[in-house]
């Protein structure tokens, strides 16, 4: 018989669809699931027919695989996939190669890549983003792991991963250990704000401007041939867009408490950990656990009653000033998203190429969209740039977008609608070019209760000062600057 190319556990709706992809493009696959009823229904039912064998035991698995073996992990993150791995290890052979296509944490993933290599074995963390339809037509991936396993399971990745318009894969190598999922994080939490940065648009247009949810489908039909043509503003435009069978708008009928999985805060966390501010990630985080606080803000909105003023200006110039504050939220959010990446690649030791990233991130995944294409242009011009707003092209767009976005912002403000995205990206832009912050003031207060000392303006940087600032102080500072 036949031996498979590669395996897969774990047949939940992300693993079948990947096995079908896999297939379909000319591999023949191993699957195998932990309750096997799930393998026999689909080896009988989706996948009767094709080149797709059903495993019943890990042996079975293991033994069905060509060498050197590569199995694919669909299973959920964390002690599933440690419980897992151990139960394949006893199967392996020297050079067999475990990939971990689920959401974990990188942390989890360099622990894990360690361990599997100190066996003899080569460990692969992929992010898989693009969801179920993802998974089955294409989906952006980004591995990282055991350099050596690349050769052997680029040739499947690069031919089931979603493509650009010149053919480009939107899949390559990542980095070592767990490099991978740590841009499969950022991904995430770049979609959180992406998401939110959406939701605050809406609400902008919905309760400053009084618009309807058809008015609004008119809008992102619109904005999707612009700057911000992207899968998100495209769902956006057919979930206002949708009536169910009373010709009702179903998203006017959606309580608005929003979940989450938890990796928008693995985000958020490593940014405060690599001490990058992240902070339209970190507010879009925040909105989320806000919103899911309803019966609270329903009371509290009982106690400070708000009417939100009727707007008087000309509407469509103000959708448009919403647009393009909406454009420049975005880009700061990349650019903080690749500043964490950049920080934490010095920090892990990792060689990652951030124009390569942008386009694993131009089709098949969540946060698809033109804009990734200008994002990976000022890479490959300048593989070294700092940060995002540095580059020609993104420095002279934010420049035109300012105005309409302070307009934006301090109308809401004005108005008393909530618009944390918005309003942190333009803080953030304005903090970061401001060459004189007020720092030296709150120095001074941590040289006054905790000696900590400061650097000063006259002198070289390096050297640190303290001042006996009460006269009854002693002269001993403290040693660590930063404590």
């Amino acid at each position: 018989m036949k031996k498979a190319d590669i395996g897969l556990v774990g047949l939940a709706v992300m693993g079948e669809n990947l096995v079908m992809n896999m297939e379909s493009k000319g591999f023949t696959v191993a699957v195998y699931n932990r309750t096997t009823e799930k393998v026999q229904k689909f080896v009988e039912g989706r996948a009767a027919g094709k080149n797709i064998i059903g495993t019943y035991s890990m042996e079975e698995l293991t033994a069905s695989l060509e060498k050197p073996r590569k199995i694919m992990m669909m299973v959920k993150a964390g002690q599933a996939v440690d419980a897992l791995i151990d139960q394949l290890l006893p199967y392996l052979e020297e050079g067999d190669i475990l990939i971990d296509g689920g959401n974990s944490h990188f942390p989890d993933t360099i622990r894990r890549t360690a361990y599997v290599e100190s066996k003899g074995l080569l460990y692969v963390g992929c992010g898989v983003s693009g969801g179920e339809e993802g998974a089955l037509n294409g989906p952006s991936m980004m591995p990282g792991g055991s350099p050596q396993a690349w050769e052997s399971v680029k040739p499947i990745f690069q031919a089931i991963c979603a493509k650009v318009e010149d053919g480009a894969a939107c899949c390559d190598w990542v980095g070592e250990n767990g490099a991978g999922h740590f841009v499969k994080m950022v991904h995430n939490g770049i979609e959180y704000g992406d998401m939110q940065l959406i939701c605050e648009a809406y609400q902008l247009m919905k309760d400053g401007l009084g618009m309807s949810a058809e008015e609004m489908h008119e809008v992102f039909a619109e904005w999707n041939k612009t700057e911000l043509d992207s899968y998100l503003i495209e769902i956006t435009r057919d979930i206002l867009g949708y009536k169910d069978e009373k010709g009702e708008t179903v998203v006017d009928y959606i309580l608005d408490t929003a979940g989450q999985k938890g990796t928008g805060k693995w985000t958020a966390v490593a940014a405060l950990d690599e001490g990058v501010p992240l902070t339209l990630i970190g507010e879009a985080v925040f909105s989320r656990c806000l919103s899911a606080m309803k019966a609270e803000r329903v009371n509290a909105a009982k106690v400070f009653p708000k009417e939100v003023p009727a707007f008087e200006g000309d509407k469509a110039a103000f959708v448009e000033c919403i647009r393009k504050a909406l454009y420049a939220s975005k880009i700061i959010s990349y650019a903080q998203g690749y500043t964490l990446m950049r920080t934490a690649a010095k920090t892990y030791d990792w060689n990652l190429n951030y124009g390569g990233i942008a386009l694993m991130w131009r089709g098949g995944c969540i946060i698809r969209s033109v804009f990734l294409g200008k994002i990976k242009e000022a890479f490959d011009k300048n593989p070294a740039l700092e940060n995002l707003l540095l580059d020609d092209y993104f420095a002279e767009t934010i420049k035109g977008l300012v105005p309409a976005w302070r307009e934006v912002v301090a109308y809401a403000v004005k108005a008393g609608i909530p618009m944390p995205a918005f309003s942190s990206a333009l803080n953030y832009f304005d903090g970061y070019t401001t060459d004189t912050l007020p720092a030296n003031l709150l120095q001074a207060q941590r040289d006054y209760f905790g000696a900590h000392t400061y650097e000063r303006i006259d002198q070289p940087r390096g050297q640190f000062f303290h001042t006996n600032w009460t006269g009854h102080g002693g002269d001993t500072a403290a040693g660590v600057y930063n404590a």
